[in-house]
Formats: structure tokens, C-alpha cells, sequence
């Protein structure tokens, strides 16, 4: 079976930079791929995509090196395992309470015998992407990340990273900061927040699983990962070409130079 880049990179200790895609596009996923990031997510909670323009974005991330997950809308086995067969390499499960709801989620990526295991088998396109011995080593491979975006979560935090076969978790910061009391928004100063934000990291390493965050900004995605981060995601497709759009379109009207690469013709 292929391997899992990211597990690789994570068992070497090495940062991982993901990208986000909101954007129910081959085009932008096939650029995006291009980039340099170590994977791509896809997000099929508040994106633009359902299971149908996943599925060719996830064939086209798939010719480059760049390891393919998805974000779930929920934490739904039916989809969970539908996204699974058609490719990714990782799931992305949010709003993840409790013990027994982590529990759902990593036994819908494991296939039985593996603890809490009950994926169904059938790799459709998955076996064409991992190899044909994709469901002896899946197990192995596939990533599992549980959002921990609310107060509950934080509250049962031990007991969900306790979960056997969950690789690591994932901080939705706007939710989480919604859910304290603090309203939503990415790279959280409060105090607070950021003692919430810093124990997630601790609780991880000593877990020892992955611990992941949204970001918004390169500089606070920096700052994450020198705090114990070591899976961090820098906006998303959409919200990057909004920026550069927008500083373009200024930069034009104050008669200021910027570095735009030209469009092939």
C-alpha cells in the first residue's frame, strides 16, 4: 500500500503544512496541489463541495505527491466511509465531544478486528490510489483527527485522546472560541484561549498523538508550531484568493508595484 507522507513526516517529527479547499473546483485543487503544502483538505462541512466534486479533486491531488484528506460534515459513518473509498488518506471529524463519540469515529476509519473497528469494506477507488493491498494495511495508513472545537471537548479531553487508533486532533478555533464565550475567529489571543489552545498541544504530546490547528496567518501559524503544533493549516483556497485579489486591486489604485505572476494564454 502507499504510504502516509504525514505519518512519516510526524514519526520524524517534522511540521506539516496543510492547505484548505473551500473551492469545489479541479482546477484550484490541482493548483493548490502545486504549492507546496504537505497536504490538501478538503472540506466538506463549510466548503463548497459535496461527495461528487470531491471525488475528481481527490484524483487530481492524487497525481502529486500531496497526501489527500477530508473534512467531514459530521461525524456520520456513511459519509466518513464513503470519502474514505474514493481516496483520502485522512479524515478530519469535527465537533467531537465525548469518549464515545471519538470512539464512532475512529472504529468508522478502522476495519475489524482493530479496536472500535466497524468500516465496511469496499476501496472502490481507494485500492487504485493505495495499492492492492490497501485493506491488509489501511489501519496503518489512514490518519484520524477529531476536532476539538468546544468547551465540552475540552472538559473530556483525556478521555477522547485516550481513544486507541486516533492519530491526533484538530482545534476549530472560531468554534471553540465560540463555544468559551469569546465569539469566532481564527488566531485567538485571549488569554483564555490561548491557555486552552497550549493545553490542547500539551495534552497531545503527552498522548503522544498529532496536534493540529487552523490558522489564518503564517506569522500565528509559526507561533503554533513552536508551541507544540505539528500540523497547521494557513487559511484556505478561498480565503487566499480573496486576499491577493484584494491587495492586487489596492495596490493598483495607490500606484504601488506588487509581484503578480503573469496568466498563461
Amino acid at each position: 500500500m502507499r504510504k502516509n507522507l504525514l505519518k512519516a513526516k510526524f514519526n520524524a517529527s517534522e511540521p506539516v503544512v496543510n492547505g484548505w479547499l473551500h473551492i469545489p473546483s479541479t482546477v484550484s485543487a490541482e493548483a493548490m496541489a502545486h504549492q507546496g503544502f504537505d497536504s490538501l483538505t478538503l472540506d466538506l462541512q463549510h466548503g463548497l463541495i459535496d461527495y461528487s466534486t470531491a471525488l475528481p479533486m481527490l484524483q487530481v491531488i492524487g497525481t502529486t505527491d500531496v497526501v489527500p484528506m477530508v473534512r467531514v460534515p459530521w461525524n456520520e459513518p456513511g459519509i466518513i466511509m464513503k470519502c474514505l473509498d474514493a481516496g483520502a488518506y485522512g479524515v478530519i471529524c469535527p465537533m467531537v465531544n465525548t469518549q464515545e463519540e471519538c470512539e464512532a469515529f475512529v472504529g468508522a476509519c478502522r476495519y475489524p478486528p482493530a479496536t472500535h473497528g466497524y468500516r465496511s469494506s469496499g476501496p472502490t477507488r481507494a485500492k487504485l490510489y493505495g495499492g492492492d493491498d490497501y485493506g491488509d494495511h489501511a489501519n496503518d495508513e489512514i490518519l484520524t483527527l477529531a476536532m476539538i472545537e468546544t468547551a465540552q471537548a475540552l472538559e473530556n479531553i483525556d478521555a477522547i485522546m485516550s481513544v486507541e487508533g486516533l492519530d491526533g486532533v484538530y482545534v476549530g478555533p472560531s468554534d471553540l472560541g465560540q463555544s468559551m464565550g469569546h465569539g469566532t475567529g481564527l488566531d485567538r489571543q485571549e488569554p483564555v484561549m490561548l491557555e486552552a489552545i497550549n493545553h490542547i498541544a500539551a495534552t497531545a504530546k503527552k498522548h503522544g498523538i498529532v496536534a493540529g490547528i487552523h490558522t489564518g496567518d503564517p506569522k500565528y501559524a509559526s507561533e503554533r508550531l513552536a508551541n507544540g503544533y505539528n500540523y497547521i493549516t494557513i487559511g484556505s483556497d478561498f480565503g487566499l484568493m480573496n486576499a491577493a485579489a484584494k491587495q492586487a486591486v489596492n495596490a493598483v489604485r495607490a500606484g504601488e508595484s506588487m509581484d503578480l505572476e503573469a496568466s498563461a494564454y
